[in-house]
C-alpha cells in the first residue's frame, strides 16, 4: 500500500501582510516533511497587486521531489458580499466573505481525502486569526484546527480577553465611550481604549461591532494559536497566557474547569519574515545603490506599509519634509500621493498604484535642497534589504507587525507612527513594554508636526537615549537570530506544535474517511 501524504492545510487571510508570514511558516512545515496545501480566497487579487505578486511567487516555485506547497484557489461563490453593502467597512466585508466561503473550504478539505493516488491525511488546518468562522468546517469534519496570527502575542492576549471582560449588556461603557481611558489587560501594558481595532470602536449596536465581537469570542476555540513572535521578546504576556486563570470566564459551550475557560496553547514561532535579498525583483533598486554611498548607520528610513503615505494628507507630507530637512540627517523616504479623502482609514484592501508628482506634493525646493543627503522614492522600496543595509540607522514605521519583525531582525530602532488595524496596540508594546521604539507625538490627533519629526530624529540618531534604544533592539536582534536555530525557543515551540498535531490526529482518528 502506498504511504499517504501528511498534509497541513493553510487558510490565509486576504491581505498580503497575513499571507507572507504564513508562507514562511509553510517553508518550516516543508522542512519538517509535511506537504502544504494553501486554500485561497482570491476575491481581492485583481485589486491587491502586492498580494497577487506574493501568491504568484509561491505558485511558481520550482517543484522538487520533496513535499511542496500547492496553491488551490477556491471556486468563487455566487454573489459575493460587496464592500459597498457593508458601508465601506473592509473588516465587516472580510468576516462576511469568510463565512460565505465555508462551503468551498469544506468541499476542498473533503476532496483532499479522495485523491487517488496518492491519498492525503489532513493532519491539521491552520486558519488566519480573523477567519475564525472557518472553524465551523474543521469542527464538522473533525480535523485539528489552529489559528495563526501575523501579529504579536500581546495583541492575541487583548483579542482573547476583551470580548469577555467587556461584554455588552453588563452596564459597562463601550470602548468608543471609554475613549482614551486606559484598559487593564492581563500581561499587556495599559493602553487607551481608542487604540483598539477600529471595528471595536464602533457603536455597540452596529453590525460591524457585533460581528467583530462574535468572531473574537471564537478565539479560545482552536486547538492552539501560532503567533509571529519569539518568546524572549514578549516574556511577560506569554507567562500570563500560560496561566490557567487567564480567562476566568465560565461558558457552557467551552472547555471550562472551575469557572475558567480553556486558553489554547500559544506557540511563538517567529520571526517569520522574508530574508534579505529575497525581494520582489532581481534588479538592484536605485535606493540600495544610493545607500551604498552613505556612511554607516547614518540614514533615517521612512516607509509606511501597504497603504504607505497615501494615508497622509498633503499637509502631513509637508510637515514631514520640513522636519527631515531641519534635522540635518540623511534620509530615505517612500512617498505615495494622498488618498482623495485626505487620509481616511480605509483599511488594508486599498492599493494606491497611481504615480505621484513629488514636486507638487513636497515643499517648493525641498528635493533640490536635500539632494545631497536625501532620497525620495515613489511608491515602493525593498524594505527588508533597506533595513539590513549598513547605512540604515533608524526606521520611521507605521508599526505593522511584519515591519517591526523586519526591523528587529536588522537591529534598527524605530520611530512609531501607527495608522490602522492593530498598529496602535503594537506601538504600545514597542515603546512601553519592549523599549525598541519611540512615539512620534501627534499621530493621535491626526498631524505630526515638523518640530516633532525633527526632534525625534535627532534624539534617535544623536543622543544617549538613542544609543540605549539601539542597544536594546540589538539585543533582541541577537535573540531573534537564535530563535529558529537548534535549541532556540521558536524551534522548540514549532516542534511542540507538530507533536501536539500528531497527538490530536491519533485521538480524533488519522483519516477523515
Amino acid at each position: 500500500m502506498q504511504a499517504m501524504k501528511r498534509t497541513i492545510v493553510l487558510y490565509p487571510g486576504l491581505f498580503v501582510s497575513h499571507f507572507v508570514p504564513m508562507m514562511q511558516l509553510a517553508d518550516a512545515l516543508l522542512e519538517a516533511g509535511y506537504a502544504v496545501a494553501v486554500a485561497l480566497i482570491d476575491l481581492t487579487m485583481d485589486q491587491d497587486v502586492a498580494l497577487a505578486a506574493a501568491v504568484d511567487r509561491v505558485a511558481s516555485a520550482k517543484p522538487s521531489p520533496s513535499p511542496s506547497v500547492t496553491i488551490h484557489r477556491l471556486p468563487r461563490i455566487q454573489n459575493p458580499p460587496a464592500i459597498t453593502d457593508c458601508g465601506g467597512d473592509a473588516v465587516l466585508w472580510y468576516f462576511k466573505t469568510v463565512r460565505r466561503y465555508n462551503v468551498r473550504l469544506r468541499e476542498f478539505l473533503c476532496s483532499l481525502q479522495q485523491q487517488q493516488p496518492p491519498r492525503s491525511v489532513v493532519h491539521a488546518v491552520i486558519v488566519d486569526g480573523p477567519s475564525a468562522d472557518a472553524l465551523d468546517v474543521t469542527k464538522e469534519l473533525g480535523v485539528p484546527a489552529y489559528t495563526f496570527y501575523a501579529t504579536n502575542a500581546s495583541a492575541v492576549a487583548v483579542f482573547l480577553q476583551l470580548p469577555w471582560t467587556h461584554a455588552e449588556g453588563q452596564g459597562q461603557p463601550s470602548f468608543k465611550e471609554l475613549g482614551d481611558t486606559r484598559l487593564s489587560v492581563t500581561g499587556v501594558p495599559p493602553m487607551p481604549a481608542s487604540y483598539l481595532m477600529p471595528s471595536m470602536l464602533h457603536d455597540p449596536a452596529s453590525e460591524s461591532y457585533k460581528t467583530m465581537m462574535r468572531v473574537m469570542r471564537r478565539n479560545p476555540e482552536p486547538d492552539g494559536i501560532l503567533v509571529n513572535t519569539f518568546a524572549s521578546l514578549e516574556a511577560r504576556v506569554l507567562r500570563a497566557l500560560r496561566d490557567p486563570l487567564f480567562l476566568p470566564i465560565g461558558d457552557g459551550d467551552s472547555d471550562s474547569d472551575g469557572g475558567c475557560m480553556r486558553t489554547p496553547p500559544v506557540y511563538c514561532v517567529g520571526p517569520l519574515i522574508v530574508a534579505a535579498g529575497d525581494g520582489e525583483t532581481k534588479e538592484k533598486h536605485e535606493c540600495l545603490a544610493w545607500l551604498d554611498e552613505q556612511p554607516e548607520r547614518s540614514v533615517v528610513f521612512l516607509c509606511f506599509g501597504s497603504l504607505g503615505s497615501a494615508t497622509h494628507s498633503a499637509e502631513q507630507l509637508r510637515e514631514i519634509a520640513v522636519g527631515l530637512e531641519r534635522s540635518g540627517h540623511r534620509f530615505l523616504w517612500v512617498v505615495r500621493a494622498p488618498l482623495p479623502t485626505g487620509g481616511v482609514d480605509t483599511g488594508p484592501l486599498f492599493d494606491p498604484r497611481a504615480d505621484s508628482d513629488l514636486q507638487a506634493l513636497l515643499p517648493p525646493g525641498f528635493l533640490e535642497r536635500t539632494r545631497a543627503r536625501g532620497l525620495v522614492v515613489k511608491l515602493w522600496a525593498p524594505q527588508v534589504d533597506v533595513l539590513n543595509h549598513r547605512a540604515t540607522g533608524a526606521f520611521v514605521t507605521h508599526c505593522g507587525w511584519n515591519s517591526v519583525m523586519e526591523a528587529i531582525t536588522a537591529g534598527v530602532p524605530m520611530l512609531c507612527w501607527p495608522m490602522y488595524a492593530e498598529q496602535k496596540m503594537n506601538s504600545v508594546v514597542m515603546v512601553e513594554e519592549v523599549g525598541i521604539g519611540v512615539d512620534l507625538v501627534g499621530w493621535q490627533r491626526g498631524l505630526v508636526k515638523a518640530e516633532e519629526v525633527e526632534g525625534k530624529v535627532r534624539m534617535v540618531m544623536e543622543s544617549e537615549e538613542g544609543e540605549e534604544l539601539r542597544a536594546r533592539v540589538a539585543a533582541h536582534r541577537d535573540a531573534a537570530a537564535v530563535a529558529w536555530k537548534d535549541g532556540g525557543s521558536s524551534r522548540a515551540a514549532f516542534g511542540q506544535f507538530l507533536s501536539d498535531v500528531d497527538s490530536h490526529v491519533h485521538v480524533r482518528g488519522k483519516d477523515m474517511e
